[in-house]
């Protein structure tokens, strides 16, 4: 499949919920959410304290024709007013991707991102041959996400987290989609 040109994301049904793309709409909950200390350390690119514009710049982002990841809002709303977190799919070449995701903290342990990264992956809207997903080694419950759908782990590597400031030990996964 070749990702250039516009490209218009599916909503994908899930259990008790939908993966749909981002609204401008959504900028308040999802700031909200990304101004919080704990999701900001979690990911590589969150910053903390969150600048004023941070998540309308992500969203117009996240919106553009020519963008190389795919955002989903996991909603369980019927009128897609609700985000109790967000996943995604950025594009890299030889038909892989790279999936990430976060959980609102009152929801963590429930399950939501288990059950939203194998909607995704039944799913698979980009084509893939092949995820990669890899997570910060103080977070065990994200890489059992990943192992629980199926993930092998693949060996350890590091990135930088701007909430951190600093280069955050990793681990690296795989999924083999054909």
């Amino acid at each position: 499949m070749s990702f250039e040109g516009i490209y218009a994301q599916p909503i994908i049904a899930a259990d008790g919920f939908v993966l749909r793309p981002l609204t401008s709409a959504d900028a308040g909950q999802l700031g909200m959410y990304a101004a919080d200390e704990r999701i900001a350390k979690a990911t590589s690119s969150i910053p903390h304290p969150l600048p004023p514009g941070t998540t309308e710049g992500f969203i117009e982002r996240s919106l553009a024709d020519e963008r190389a990841e795919d955002v989903w809002v996991i909603d369980p709303s019927e009128d897609s007013s609700q985000v109790l977190g967000v996943i995604a799919l950025t594009r890299m070449d030889r038909e892989q991707s790279e999936i990430g995701y976060w959980v609102a903290p009152q929801l963590w342990g429930n399950g939501l991102a288990s059950k939203a990264v194998e909607a995704l992956i039944e799913a698979n809207p980009q084509a893939c041959r092949t995820l990669f997903g890899s997570v910060f080694q103080d977070n065990p419950a994200s890489a059992r996400v990943l192992t629980n759908a199926g993930f092998e782990y693949i060996g350890d590597a590091e990135t930088f987290s701007v909430a951190r400031d600093a280069t955050v030990p990793t681990w690296t996964y795989i999924k083999k989609l054909d």
